[in-house]
């Protein structure tokens, strides 16, 4: 089956380790302020670099690396009106034990009130499209530019009713639609813009894998976990309700990626048949590195038209992951899918730098392990990672 537009055999979710120029810039900011405009030509410059690294190693579904944030949802979110960040995005807290981002409040009525990843766009396919001409790559080969976005269910998982105003809100539906609308707002920009592909960056759903944090959330939300589930889906198919029928939508699942860190475990069974069944994704990015994600077995779920990129390799360690491994449990998870490895691609099961501190492994290392995916994508399926 061909592949959805923007979707190659050799995928990656999309974060890259932040050049220590720019880690020292956001260090160096006063404290507690959350406008980091004056590093955006650093970026730039780190950007333009990045770009033609990710070409050389073989990505075709380019990203700026996420350089311009510090968390990978809160410097998004907290562009969107009436939500407030608690806490500095400039600088994080580096300590590994009892890592606690800052947090989202909703202090008044959700909006959409400018264009928040469009200038990031427009800047990354122009340099894209330098680096054609430079001869990078071929004039004539397929790239994707790729927006990764976090996913609407971060306003909410993470908080309860006392994070919401009840003066806005008393009641959460409209709280739910406006967030909603919020996000058609901006992907129609994109959209107009030219972007084709969108990756929404959810932690959640895989969240309600464990059941410590599922009972949490239940806890938090007076709620079931499978009301979470089925509510987080509604809000996720109403976001993209309005996306043109040539714009692709993908979903990428973490359990927690801070400086090598993970913080939740947990097969996908619980949520696999709303995930899968319910969500109105076109492809899904999955963790599955390690035993915490459990067996292949909810891919059953998948339907004949759906992709799932599989992150069975690791961006958390420095070791390059054991090819003819992957190979293997990449035919073993088609076993369970309908239409077998034309349904997969692989990836790393994050990107590597979530935060702005990034996995604990050099650059060096993080292009190895690039390059290695690339290579076992065309053992598997062949030289054209877009088929």
């Amino acid at each position: 089956m061909p592949l959805p537009t923007g979707v190659y055999r050799a995928d990656h979710v999309g974060s890259l380790l932040r050049p220590e120029e720019i880690l020292q810039a956001r260090a160096d900011l006063p404290p507690n302020t959350n406008d980091t405009s004056s590093l955006r030509p650093m970026e730039d410059k780190y950007i333009s670099e990045v770009v033609r690294k990710e070409l050389q190693n073989g990505i075709r579904s380019i990203t700026d690396g996420e350089f311009r944030r510090a968390f990978f949802h809160l410097d998004f979110l907290q562009h969107l009106g009436g939500v407030k960040v608690k806490g500095s995005l400039a600088s994080t807290n580096s300590s590994k034990e009892g890592f606690m981002p800052p947090k989202l409040v909703i202090t008044d009525k959700v909006r959409h009130v400018k264009p928040i990843q469009l200038d990031d766009f427009l800047y990354l396919e122009e340099q894209i499209e330098n680096a054609r001409r430079e001869g990078v790559i071929d004039a004539n080969e397929k790239v994707t530019t790729k927006v990764a976005i976090p996913s609407p269910t971060m306003c909410h998982f993470r908080g309860s009713r006392d994070t919401i105003s009840s003066t806005a809100y008393p009641d959460l539906d409209p709280f739910f639609a406006d967030l909603a609308t919020a996000y058609q707002a901006e992907i129609q920009t994109l959209y107009d813009a030219g972007c084709r592909f969108l990756q929404m960056d959810d932690t959640n759903l895989a969240y309600l894998c464990d059941p410590s944090m599922r009972q949490s959330a239940s806890d938090r939300h007076s709620q079931t976990p499978e009301q979470i589930t089925e509510q987080y889906a509604d809000l996720i198919n109403a976001a993209i309700s309005k996306r043109p029928s040539d714009m692709v939508i993908g979903i990428h699942l973490c359990r927690g990626n801070h400086r090598s860190q993970w913080f939740a475990s947990g097969g996908y069974e619980p949520v696999a048949q709303v995930l899968f069944q319910k969500l109105n994704v076109d492809v899904y990015f999955l963790e599955y590195d390690d035993a915490r994600s459990g067996d292949f077995a909810p891919l059953r779920f998948l339907p004949e038209h759906k992709v799932v990129v599989l992150g069975v390799m690791s961006s958390k360690s420095a070791e390059l992951d054991d090819k003819e491994t992957i190979i293997k449990r990449l035919h073993e998870a088609a076993k369970h899918v309908p239409k077998g490895l034309d349904q997969l691609c692989v990836s790393h099961q994050c990107g590597f730098s979530s935060t702005m501190e990034g996995n604990e492994l050099s650059e060096e290392q993080q292009w190895a392990k690039i390059r290695l995916e690339v290579e076992i994508a065309k053992e598997v399926w062949g030289e054209d990672l877009s088929k």
